[in-house]
């Protein structure tokens, strides 16, 4: 028995040192890493991660919830890593600090959310304010039904503040688990409008390309103008798609690891341009290398 316990110490000591290997092992750009990223916007972070993985010796897990789910994730220690379609809260920062925590916020990237209709209907124009009221669960020509990737997503949740109400109205509104449900959805069904994040248009996978050829993305006319405004990276950059938001990289890790890396990976030249690429804005336009010789050499010819 005493050899039994002898042994049992043994191991303890052998999985206690394997674990502070392990730590002691990630850097900013090695290691292992886990993040809850925001659905919407998943096709945009998995570029990302895979240049760096190609780039570094590091594994990076992207794990997609809804934007409730991820900010519980990130309060509950679950994550100490996450991405975001907006900012953290004055509230929930006093959360975090009541926590002692102080989390790193990196705003990278500036999306919209899309509204799309089935290419059934011709009619390419619809105006916030009907939306707005069909979310006051007022009845609209126009609008035959709202869909939505999850009831806690971000995009219900930008919908709701946007028309200033606290619950979705009763009749009308349908919800799923993805953004490519919602495409999917919206593409066999007239009628139906889908709230969806632009990087899911922008940067589609293949097997969401035949769905995609049977839908047409709005143009929104905004509150105050008379313009119907497509969200093109042009017009989110000029500021007047109306269904724009910034995006964040949340890192409570506390110490300097691979997600501290990460972040500054997105933030930094090859992360800005792999923004642009996908269609999104990002923070910082990337600068343009120019090879002062052949440019001079071109002229001269």
């Amino acid at each position: 028995m005493r050899r039994i316990n002898l042994l049992l110490v043994f191991l303890g000591f052998l999985v206690l040192g394997s674990c502070k290997y392990d730590k002691k092992e990630e850097t900013v750009l090695k290691g292992n890493v886990a993040i809850t990223v925001d659905e919407t916007v998943l096709p945009l972070l998995q570029a990302q991660a895979d240049v760096f993985q190609n780039k570094y010796d590091a594994t990076i897990k992207l794990v997609p919830k809804s934007e409730a789910e991820t900010l519980n994730d990130l309060f509950n220690g679950k994550t100490g890593v996450a991405v975001l379609t907006r900012n953290l809260s004055e509230k929930e920062k006093i959360n975090f600090s009541q926590k002692k925590i102080i989390p790193k916020i990196t705003n990278f990237a500036i999306d919209a959310i899309a509204l799309v209709r089935n290419k059934t209907s011709n009619d390419t124009l619809l105006a916030l304010k009907d939306v707005i009221e069909f979310m006051k669960g007022n009845s609209s020509n126009t609008i035959k039904g709202l869909v939505f990737d999850n009831p806690n997503s971000s995009t219900v949740s930008y919908i709701k503040k946007l028309a200033n109400v606290d619950v979705l109205p009763e009749n009308g509104v349908y919800s799923f688990k993805s953004n490519e449900e919602v495409i999917k959805f919206v593409s066999e069904n007239n009628g139906m409008i889908g709230v969806i994040g632009m990087n899911w248009i922008s940067e589609p996978s293949s097997k969401m390309l035949p769905y995609l050829e049977n839908i047409n993305v709005l143009s929104v006319k905004t509150l105050n103008g008379s313009s119907f405004i497509s969200p093109t990276q042009n017009n989110i950059a000029e500021g007047t798609y109306p269904l724009a938001r910034d995006l964040f990289i949340v890192n409570c890790q506390g110490y300097s690891g691979l997600g501290m890396g990460f972040a500054s990976f997105i933030a930094g030249d090859v992360g800005q341009r792999i923004v642009l690429k996908s269609g999104l804005l990002p923070v910082r336009v990337p600068g343009r290398k120019l090879n002062i010789r052949n440019e001079i050499e071109n002229a001269k010819e």
